[in-house]
């Protein structure tokens, strides 16, 4: 008896994780956030079940951030990382991730600086907008390329 009510308590538990990772990727650190409340052990077992299943993958999940990012928003790699690590994702992971996409990354971050540059040199001084993509962490080189194509 005991072990048929174990049974219907993962069950539960696991229907739950799957409904909040199927409603938006999640990272397993948002999930474990969510469900801290539940049984250490069961939540564990729940994630380790859905990591086999391919619906748990932080590597799957920065990949997909990434993207969205690239399609609608203006960041700085530095950015990136951060808003990554704000997710509870592994630095290793952070890092990888960058190193093997360094290119593309850096690509779109000028793309990114040139957007931010178009829309402020109307409201605000050359020299402000240069200080302005050193806040938000665009490198000395992106910045050293914007400086000479204004």
């Amino acid at each position: 008896m005991e072990e048929i009510y174990e049974l219907e308590k993962f069950d539960k538990l696991k229907t739950q994780v799957l409904k909040y990772v199927l409603y938006k990727k999640r990272s397993e650190a948002e999930i474990r956030q969510k469900f801290s409340k539940d049984e250490g052990e069961m939540l564990d077992k729940v994630i380790e079940c859905l990591k086999e299943n391919n619906y748990i993958n932080d590597d799957v999940y920065i990949n997909k951030t990434v993207n969205e990012f690239q399609k609608l928003k203006n960041m700085s790699i530095k950015e990136i990382e951060y808003s990554l690590l704000s997710k509870g994702l592994e630095k290793d992971k952070i890092d990888n991730y960058i190193y093997n996409n360094r290119e593309e990354l850096i690509e779109f971050e000028l793309n990114s600086a040139k957007n931010i540059v178009v829309k402020k040199e109307n409201i605000m001084e050359k020299e402000e907008i240069i200080q302005y993509l050193r806040k938000k962490g665009y490198t000395s080189e992106i910045i050293k390329i914007i400086e000479e194509e204004s």
